[in-house]
């Protein structure tokens, strides 16, 4: 019976190393991605970030003003923030 508990606490011990070994192999892998910086080519438009900015600005005030649809609004505001480089959701 001793031997079995034994047994049970390796098999746990494993799997926590298993668990911390993938987590630091995460933390590693984000840590490159973020050392590597932004992906510059990656569907971006040729629009300056200033130029979206206002893009975003007038598109809200025209989404108060009610002059256009929740899902328009929604659909350009992806767009836009999407250009931008930022997820949203």
């Amino acid at each position: 019976m001793v031997g079995s508990a034994v047994a049970k606490r390796g098999g746990e011990a494993m799997a926590k190393r298993a668990r911390e070994r993938a987590r630091q192999e995460k933390q590693a892998a984000k840590a490159a991605k973020r050392a590597a910086g932004p992906d510059d080519t990656e569907g971006l438009s040729t629009k300056g970030e200033g130029d979206l900015l206002e893009e975003f600005a007038a598109l809200s005030a025209r989404y108060e003003a009610k002059t256009i649809s929740h899902e328009n609004f929604e659909e350009e505001r992806e767009r836009i923030l999407g250009e931008l480089g930022i997820e949203s959701g």
